[in-house]
């Protein structure tokens, strides 16, 4: 078995995992639509968070997200999702807020599930969110990796992209989470739109390629990959979920980025917002790993690919090996899209059965 190289022993560290990023306010108008909502389900949700959810809620671990909030209200409101959650918030960095959200404020995410021919829709509302201006300076970052201890660092694309702060802290956790041993993950996480309105027009691929010269684990499909790291890549195939061109491209990125182990990616091709045909697929000691497509029926899409890192993260730190990274990625990330909000409502027994080929036959 071709193990993940690096991961400390879980006695030695407080936290087995903790996540950087920002912690948004979901506003869902469940089965309506974004311009015509009366009301809104209010959840929590941001990608780097999400994998210290599910790490935490479907497979017991300890985590600890570092992030920051105002101390507003809705601020308060984010706290205690994330309590619910189960995630520690020790490493919040609290912002003294002016009432208007003018200095300060929680970002909000407006998102439609989508449905039929309906694709899922994301507004995103959280320009000078109390995350976006978080510095490196401000996190004892020593003392978390060091004196603390952690075993698994997980950042991604979004939060790096958030403002040049943000690029800057991403960079200086990572370097001190290697300092200290720690394994990192980073999932690109490509938004066009947070890129695009970066004060840096290069700043998508100057960051990205930096980062992914750091990390152990980089997560992310072709798009990514090409948006993120200048790589030139075939055109969209017709068949989406098929990884077959992508393994020559991760044979070059082996060489190009020798310090990463493990190179994985959701496989996903949207039959319509309700159905989608999935899978996954990884890469570690130029061997290939991947579970078969199937086609997953959808009622919320959003964080199928956080739930895919935290499955992978939870297997490779249970000593489980590849295969069983991607069949408990796979399916746990399937789990997280048949229920509303970002984050799966599952057990590890659940995503078990469902590794293990169980159907969907009611449990009485």
């Amino acid at each position: 078995m071709t193990d993940l190289k690096g991961l400390k022993p879980a006695a030695d560290c407080r936290w087995d995992a903790v996540a950087l990023g920002e912690v948004m306010l979901r506003l869902d108008p469940c089965e309506g639509r974004i311009r015509t909502a009366r009301s809104f389900q209010v959840w929590e949700g941001g990608g780097e968070y999400n994998v210290a959810r599910g790490l935490r809620k479907t497979f017991g671990l300890r985590t600890s997200v570092v992030t920051a909030l105002p101390r507003t209200e809705t601020g308060a409101l984010v706290e205690d999702l994330i309590l619910q959650g189960g995630v520690d918030t020790s490493h919040i960095l609290w912002r003294e807020a002016d009432g208007v959200g003018r200095n300060t404020r929680v970002g909000l995410n407006f998102t439609e599930r989508g449905f039929g021919v309906r694709g899922a829709l994301g507004c995103s509302d959280r320009a000078n969110s109390s995350a976006s201006q978080i510095r490196p300076d401000e996190v004892d970052w020593d003392a978390l990796f060091g004196s603390e201890g952690v075993r698994w660092l997980h950042t991604g694309g979004i939060f790096a992209a958030l403002s040049e702060a943000t690029a800057e802290t991403t960079l200086a956790a990572i370097r001190a989470a290697k300092r200290h041993g720690v394994v990192v993950s980073y999932d690109l996480n490509y938004r066009a739109s947070l890129w695009s309105s970066h004060p840096d027009p290069d700043a998508a691929r100057r960051v990205n390629r930096e980062i992914a010269g750091l990390v152990d684990v980089l997560v992310g499909d072709e798009y990514a990959y090409a948006s993120c790291l200048g790589i030139e890549t075939a055109d969209r195939r017709a068949d989406p979920a098929d990884s077959r061109p992508f393994d020559a491209l991760v044979a070059r990125l082996a060489k190009e980025l020798p310090k990463v182990q493990v190179f994985a990616a959701t496989l996903r091709d949207p039959v319509s917002a309700s159905v989608n045909r999935w899978g996954g697929v990884l890469w570690l000691g130029g061997e290939r790993y991947a579970t078969p497509v199937s086609e997953v029926a959808v009622l919320d899409r959003v964080g199928g690919g956080d739930g895919f890192v935290s499955g992978l993260a939870w297997a490779f730190m249970s000593g489980l090996g590849p295969q069983a990274a991607v069949d408990f990625g796979t399916a746990h990330g399937a789990i997280a899209m048949t229920t509303p909000g970002d984050n799966a409502m599952t057990s590890l027994a659940e995503v078990q059965g469902r590794v293990e080929g169980k159907g969907a036959a009611a449990v009485r």
